[in-house]
């Protein structure tokens, strides 16, 4: 494999393991951030606040895997808190306090719950130590050539110097994108490319709390700091919005309003309600916050929008790709937006690979040799490969806002879980699994696991009916004959006309 010089815009998550990936490969990295150092404790998040706290599942995790770096992965397993499945509170008609745990997996599989600073900084320590790989932080990106594989960046200093930034010109092999769902590499993409392009704004806002960990007096269990469950994802349900908590190192929790932009504008003009709105809505949070940090938290902290992102396709010739929320911004409902970075990166290389090998394996044939060809091709079979898994969740994420809001709650949406989690025990050779576990728990593609389970439900509702009619239409049946022996020749419709008397 030829050395090529890549430039990685973005040092998040998803842009430090392709960084990695490509590191390791000898490449030549270069990585762009507009921010400052992400190690920093004052370098200031996009947002202004701290991301909604991130579930790490299997895909995610096969990602690191294949990037053969095994302090990185000690690291992730030291740091983690697994979660087994979700904690649904709310309050019985008869005012008491209940608290109802429901498995993600009958497998007992989990998933986990990661400080994402705590990941980014051990990416970017790990990149740190190794000679091949520089940082740029505060550079933004502001123009980009990649017909002429060129790029411009401003250097932000930490000075407040009105006077117009330095501007500094690039040249490389190759950019990936991993710079966010407002993503200056797909703004300058499009210009280049006939992209397909669709942003939403759901109409929920949400806002960050924290439960604090208990006092700890004598206890050596490390448990004891929790006021409630490290091993479960909590949701307080309210039909149309929630509140959820996430279990972290330190013994807090980090937790989320997730509310309609009317219901967050009536709290805004008095938020000495909000109490009152917690205790109606979602009972018991304000034993574990107290009511004044839940005002505090709720005046201090912003009011987010979610983004929908689709975009396709994800590349121009051999000189660009988009990863992560670049080029799939998804609602944080199904805790699959890093996950599915990451993934990105391990599809992407495999896919690099797969075409390098190609490249060496023919020394004879002018085009084979060529890395840049090379690389155009495998771009655009990973476009074709990644658009419609893409899609598949971000559409599975809105979806499942709904799910945990609402459905936790429905009977049915129990009812369904237990027949496929049976299934998946007492029928292995079925390949029966929910489309919760082939999400967080597999590797399969997105869009076959929609599929599965669409046809999954099919055959639910096939035998569900069967189950319900089949004593009617049996009941109907045997009254016929009955009658037929009884009345000599008396049609159906005479013996359904006297089952209906």
């Amino acid at each position: 494999m030829s050395r090529q010089k890549y430039v990685v815009v973005g040092a998040g998550p998803v842009g430090s393991l392709a960084a990695l990936y490509a590191a390791k490969r000898g490449h030549d990295v270069e990585i762009y951030e507009l921010r400052g150092d992400l190690r920093d404790p004052s370098t200031m998040p996009l947002n202004f606040t701290k991301s909604i706290n991130l579930a790490l599942s299997e895909r995610g995790i096969n990602a690191m895997r294949h990037a053969n770096q095994q302090e990185l992965l000690d690291h992730v397993f030291s740091a983690t808190i697994p979660m087994r499945g979700r904690m649904i509170h709310g309050r019985r008609p008869s005012g008491e306090l209940y608290e109802e745990p429901q498995d993600y997996d009958i497998h007992g599989r989990t998933i986990f719950a990661v400080d994402r600073a705590g990941l980014n900084g051990r990416l970017l320590d790990i990149l740190n130590a190794m000679p091949n790989v520089k940082f740029f932080f505060n550079y933004k990106l502001t123009g980009a050539d990649f017909k002429q594989r060129k790029a411009w960046f401003e250097v932000r200093g930490q000075d407040s110097s009105p006077s117009r930034p330095e501007e500094v010109e690039i040249t490389f092999d190759f950019m990936i994108g991993a710079d966010g769902a407002h993503s200056a590499v797909r703004y300058h993409l499009m210009k280049y490319t006939r992209m397909n392009y669709q942003q939403e704004y759901v109409d929920t806002l949400w806002c960050e709390f924290q439960i604090k960990p208990k006092k700890r007096v004598g206890s050596h269990d490390q448990k004891y700091k929790f006021r409630i469950s490290p091993n479960h994802l909590h949701i307080w349900p309210g039909k149309k919005f929630m509140f959820i908590a996430i279990p972290s190192e330190d013994g807090s929790f980090t937790c989320t309003l997730f509310l309609s932009g009317l219901e967050f504008a009536k709290l805004e003009s008095d938020s000495s309600k909000l109490p009152s709105f917690f205790d109606t809505h979602f009972p018991g949070v304000t034993s574990l916050i107290e009511p004044i940090d839940l005002v505090s938290s709720f005046e201090a902290n912003p009011h987010l929008p979610l983004i929908s992102i689709k975009c396709q396709p994800y590349h121009y010739s051999s000189s660009v790709v988009i990863l992560g929320d670049a080029a799939h911004a998804m609602v944080p409902f199904y805790g699959q937006g890093m996950n599915a970075g990451l993934e990105d990166v391990r599809i992407l290389f495999s896919i690099l690979d797969k075409h390098a090998t190609v490249e060496n394996n023919n020394p004879g044939d002018p085009w084979s040799i060529d890395a840049t060809f090379q690389r155009g091709l495998a771009l655009s079979e990973y476009s074709a490969l990644r658009v419609p898994d893409a899609h598949a969740i971000n559409d599975l994420a809105l979806q499942n806002y709904v799910e945990m809001s609402a459905s936790v709650l429905s009977p049915m949406y129990r009812l369904r879980k237990f027949l496929e989690e049976f299934m998946s025990v007492h029928l292995p050779s079925l390949g029966w699994q929910t489309k919760y576990s082939r999400v967080s728990f597999g590797n399969e593609r997105y869009s076959e696991v929609v599929a599965k389970s669409e046809y999954q439900g099919k055959v639910l509702l096939r035998g569900f009916v069967a189950v319900i009619c089949g004593p009617v239409v049996a009941g109907i049946l045997g009254l016929y004959f009955t009658q037929r022996r009884s009345f000599c020749g008396i049609h159906l419709l005479d013996a359904v006309r006297n089952l209906r008397r």
